[in-house]
């Protein structure tokens, strides 16, 4: 039984115990913006900050309804918190000395390059078409040099194994059957929910290790 919080050294020893010094150390001067922390989002950041990248930055204008909890990294005694406060608490909990900026605000193309200015890697994790194509597009137009890491297609509850990472271009990457529509039949489901959320958290992994 662990009877004190572990200091940061203790947490960076261990991460490099698993994951090897060069490789911790790439991870942990990373910059990641999540753009929307629902069932993508929420479990992106989670997978990030145990993996030991040093720097988040959570993004999105909601609070936690109960209509979340089926498939979002969120606790019952924070319904009605805002989502960036509610996951930083969850966080925090299992990685106490992360860097975490959080922006209680819906991201929109007047405020991309001062949400997303410090971050190479960035998540889109919407639920809503039109602000994935606004993001995207505004990424791959107006900051060519991040790296953008999206989804498309993860409804429903048939065979995660459809579920993969394309490479699009050489700084973006979809994750995705990119064909289940969300729809009032075949709604959003925790397990391929975070098959995809895994699937962009490990590409950005892939990216930072490559990449820094």
């Amino acid at each position: 039984m662990i009877n004190s919080m572990p200091t940061e050294d203790d947490i960076r020893q261990a991460l490099e115990f698993r994951h090897t010094k060069a490789v911790q150390d790439k991870l942990r001067r990373a910059h990641v913006a999540i753009c929307g922390l629902g069932g993508l989002g929420s479990a992106i950041a989670i997978a990030l900050a145990r993996t030991g990248v040093g720097h988040l930055h959570l993004i999105d204008f909601d609070c936690v309804d109960l209509q979340n909890i089926n498939r979002q990294q969120y606790a019952l005694t924070q319904l009605g918190m805002p989502k960036p406060l509610a996951l930083t608490e969850e966080i925090k909990r299992f990685s106490p000395y992360i860097d975490i900026v959080v922006s209680c605000e819906r991201v929109t193309e007047d405020n991309c390059e001062r949400l997303l200015g410090d971050a190479l890697f960035v998540c889109e994790a919407f639920d809503v078409a039109e602000q994935k194509a606004m993001l995207t597009n505004y990424v791959l137009e107006h900051m060519p040099d991040k790296y953008l890491v999206g989804a498309s297609g993860m409804a429903g509850y048939h065979s995660g194994n459809s579920i993969m990472t394309k490479r699009v271009t050489s700084h973006y990457y979809l994750c995705g059957d990119r064909q289940s529509e969300i729809t009032a039949d075949y709604g959003l489901m925790a397990p391929r929910v975070m098959i995809c959320a895994a699937h962009q958290a490990n590409t950005i992994v892939e990216l930072i290790v490559k990449n820094l």
